[in-house]
This record gives C-alpha cells, sequence and structure tokens, in this order.
C-alpha cells in the first residue's frame, strides 16, 4: 500500500501539487516560502529586493489567512504598478500558500523552507558526480551513505535536531489528529 503523508513542502515545481493530490489526497501541499520569496526577486530590480521582502513579511507572518489577504491587499497596493508579475505570482501561490498559515508557529518554523533537504541532496550530488561510475548498487549506496554521514560525524547535530524538532512534532501530532504516531505503530 502508499504510505501516509500528512504533508509535502516543495518549491513550486509546476505539476507537482496535483501530483500530490493523486498520490496521496490526504497530504496538505505547502509551497516554499522561502522560494515564493527568491522567485518574486526575479521579477524586480535588485535595489529593491529588501523593501520588497520587508512588505513581504506582514503578509507570511500574518495569524490568519484573512489577515495574511489584507497584508497582500497592502503589498499589491504598493508594488502592484511597479511589479504587476510579483502579484500574480502570489496570487498563483495563494491555495499553496495559505496553509502554512494555519499551524502552530512550532510548526511554521519546519516548513517554512525546504533549504534542509536541498543541501543534502546537494553533498549527495557532489559526493556521487565526484565518484562518476559505480561498479554496481551497493556502492553507490555506500557513497549516499557515507555522504549523509558525513553531515553529522560526531552526532551532535542530531541531538540539536531532536530538541528543536520536540515542539514542531507535538503540534504535528495535534494538527495531524494522530496519523503521525499511526504510522509509526
Amino acid at each position: 500500500g502508499v504510505a501516509d503523508v500528512c504533508m509535502v513542502v516543495c518549491d513550486g515545481l509546476k505539476g507537482l501539487p496535483d501530483a500530490i493530490g493523486t498520490v496521496w489526497p490526504q497530504a496538505v501541499t505547502q509551497t516554499c516560502i522561502v522560494h515564493l520569496i527568491r522567485a518574486s526577486f526575479r521579477y524586480a530590480a535588485r535595489q529593491d529586493w529588501d523593501k520588497i521582502s520587508k512588505a513581504l513579511k506582514p503578509v507570511y507572518t500574518a495569524p490568519t489567512e484573512d489577515a495574511a489577504l489584507e497584508r497582500f491587499v497592502e503589498f499589491s497596493e504598493a508594488w502592484g504598478r511597479k511589479y504587476p508579475a510579483i502579484v500574480r505570482l502570489w496570487e498563483n501561490a495563494w491555495a499553496e500558500f495559505v496553509p502554512f498559515l494555519s499551524f502552530d508557529i512550532e510548526v511554521r518554523r519546519v516548513i517554512c523552507t525546504t533549504n534542509a533537504i536541498e543541501s543534502v541532496n546537494a553533498r549527495i550530488r557532489k559526493a556521487v558526480r565526484s565518484r562518476g561510475h559505480f561498479p554496481n548498487e551497493q556502492a553507490a549506496l555506500k557513497r549516499v551513505y557515507m555522504a549523509v554521514m558525513s553531515l553529522d560525524p560526531t552526532g551532535d547535530g542530531r541531538k540539536r535536531w531532536m530538541t528543536r524538532w520536540k515542539a514542531a512534532l507535538n503540534a504535528f501530532e495535534i494538527t495531524f489528529d494522530g496519523r503521525l504516531s499511526a504510522g509509526r505503530r
């Protein structure tokens, strides 16, 4: 059977939310906030990046979807004439942006970006690319394992990670009504 997935944070890849919804209909699909902000910068002059970032912050830190919409209207009024593509980008991404707003701050902290997994993927790609080719699958898997283990050779990072995730795990357990612990049984 297909595993239960509670939430997926994705980087705005076209079609990915639909694919996730097809495979895991109960999953919440969330756009990476950092990717959304970076995508906004594609349409803006470099000298406006800081101002746009500050103007968007009240949108993605709003306590509710209604408050976020009010802040977004303010952003649109201030920047929409100069950068209409940024306004359209956020409007098009709104359905995948707003799930984020229904979560506690502990959950928001861990789902706002896909940077951590992208960092791990980059390290794996670098390790595999430097080797070139592998005589068999086992050799490739060993290389990937070594790359992942080198991210935290002493294990101290794992302890910090566990501490940092405790509040988020509690909030996820409540938000997803026991689906997390059901998956571990």
